[in-house]
């Protein structure tokens, strides 16, 4: 295969693109039948070029929806996992849960029916939680509040996610990202000229959403706590999961991996994170029974958020053995952002409308 070439996976999206046409989804150039490089002829590299870039995850393409231009990504579901996915997408995409304002999780626009193959369900297209970053820690609680409650919701329900890990928190980018952007290099345009343009979460406030549910189950409250062998997802240190055989509750798994996120992707690598140290420690847990529940999380860390000062959720988040000149560079532009913020009344916990 020539560099930038289409892959095999990709091979499978291409033969199905005139169907997805007609059912309402145009893929990008690359993914059309007799698509040309356009790099073909030049001197520069295959990456330079906006159909240079392949999908970003084997099962999922990203796709425009013909009726109204909305990005959107298509993902085929696994004929194992697939059904439990398009339960739980279903459930919470019906109301009256979809309008629940506790519901963090990613709404199903549509399902795909092609013959011979596996559905194809449309939502958003999202972007990483963390990408960009964090600027102050205000920013970090809107995130732990929202995807909390959301998976509380999920428990509420008699739904464990199984697999609430980092790969699978995302945030809606309609606000902070109102042009758009690539959706396989995420940091260029959407026509691939320039850099991506963003708003801050204190600016333009966005929410987190809980995607990927080919891991989650539902349960019957009746039969009792449910014990199920391991199904380990992106996060393979839960320590009930760690001889891969003994049944264990999901539930306290999924408290597990949340409290293990924050440890290690900010209180290992960022300062100030103390205030969330008592939270985490119970989270993450050896014993599952000991762990808090969903509700005692929520509530928790509500009492810990209304501690916390206006001068520290408007301080910025800075990483451990940061170099000094660096840190006074960005602490000067942070706190000139901060009195423009201040001075337009952006609240120190950016919740959107």
């Amino acid at each position: 295969m020539q560099p930038g070439g289409i892959g095999v996976i990709e091979r499978w999206w291409v033969e199905r693109q005139e169907a997805l046409e007609q059912a309402g989804y145009m893929l990008r150039p690359r993914f059309r039948p007799g698509w040309q490089p356009s790099w073909t002829g030049t001197n520069k590299q295959f990456l330079d070029f906006e159909d240079g870039h392949r999908i970003r995850v084997p099962l999922g393409m990203d796709a425009t929806r013909i009726s109204d231009g909305r990005p959107v990504m298509l993902k085929m579901l696994p004929r194992e996992e697939g059904p439990y996915e398009l339960e739980i997408n279903k459930l919470f995409s019906r109301e009256p849960l979809a309008s629940d304002p506790r519901n963090h999780c990613v709404h199903l626009l549509d399902v795909i029916e092609l013959p011979d193959d596996p559905p194809i369900i449309v939502h958003p297209l999202l972007r990483p939680f963390s990408n960009p970053p964090f600027q102050t820690y205000g920013e970090f609680v809107t995130f732990f509040s929202h995807i909390c409650e959301g998976v509380q919701f999920m428990h509420e329900n008699h739904v464990a996610h199984r697999d609430c890990t980092h790969g699978n928190v995302m945030l809606d980018p309609s606000n902070m990202f109102p042009e758009s952007f690539h959706p396989a290099v995420i940091d260029r345009s959407k026509d691939f000229r320039r850099k991506a343009r963003w708003h801050s979460r204190t600016r333009r406030p966005t929410r987190y959403l809980l995607i990927d549910f080919g891991l989650s189950r539902r349960y019957d409250p009746a039969n009792g706590p449910p014990l199920e062998k391991p199904l380990r997802g992106g996060d393979k240190s839960a320590p009930e999961h760690q001889d891969r055989v003994t049944p264990c509750n999901p539930f306290p798994t999924d408290v597990y991996y949340l409290g293990n996120l924050v440890r290690e992707y900010y209180m290992q690598k960022c300062q100030g994170f103390e205030f969330m140290e008592p939270l985490v420690a119970d989270m993450v847990q050896n014993d599952p029974t000991k762990r808090p529940t969903m509700d005692e999380v929520v509530t928790r860390f509500s009492e810990i958020r209304g501690k916390l000062s206006t001068w520290k959720l408007r301080s910025r988040i800075t990483r451990k053995y940061e170099l000094w000149p660096v840190t006074a560079w960005k602490s000067v532009s942070h706190w000139y952002r901060t009195i423009a913020y201040v001075l337009g009344r952006k609240a120190a916990i950016p919740e959107p409308k």
